[in-house]
């Protein structure tokens, strides 16, 4: 396997395709997972407009642009690298959407931007089963929490974190556009 050479305050650090293809390759046991790519995004369009509560909560509603933008944010002192923008497949079919952002905040949290499912698979426990998997998965590589927000009002979004073990830390970030509420929860 390769590496890539990143230069950062003046210091080199390696980063192996092989642990990308590691981290990605033990998220499911059940799903395949890939990084989506540009071509990817009318499929996730397609699955994210079936959400609509989550835009009611969450503007603006999604489009190629929106996928675009979210495959690309990053928060402060994050690079490329600790980023993993995936697709959950079936088949060939898109079922979910991750964005996940390693050692966030800090070096053993993992903080979860985004998760979307298939309307039409929802309140089947396939979401739950991929953030269990997902928090094994993390356990395993040394992570000791996940964070995630979640928008303040949303009943969907916070009934589905609390039954998969997420806290309120009480801390809120406020936007111009909704309060998003600051969740965790501890990998054993």
């Amino acid at each position: 396997m390769g590496y890539t050479e990143i230069k950062r305050d003046n210091e080199f650090v390696f980063y192996s395709k092989l642990r990308d293809e590691y981290i990605i390759s033990h998220l499911s046991s059940k799903y395949n997972i890939r990084r989506l790519s540009m071509e990817d995004i009318p499929q996730a369009v397609a699955l994210c407009e079936k959400n609509t509560l989550y835009y009611e909560y969450c503007p603006p509603f999604v489009s190629e642009q929106s996928i675009r933008d979210d495959m690309n944010a990053l928060p402060p002192g994050k690079t490329v690298t600790d980023k993993y923008y995936v697709g959950f497949y079936d088949g060939k079919r898109l079922v979910a959407v991750l964005d996940l952002i390693m050692s966030f905040p800090d070096k053993t949290t993992a903080f979860i931007g985004f998760f979307m499912t298939h309307a039409e698979l929802q309140n089947r426990g396939m979401g739950s089963g991929i953030i269990e998997e997902l928090c094994g998965a993390l356990s395993q590589i040394g992570m000791k929490e996940v964070r995630l927000c979640w928008v303040k009002g949303n009943p969907q979004a916070e009934h589905f974190w609390h039954k998969n073990g997420f806290k309120e830390t009480g801390a809120t970030n406020v936007t111009e556009a909704y309060t998003a509420i600051v969740a965790r929860k501890e990998l054993i």
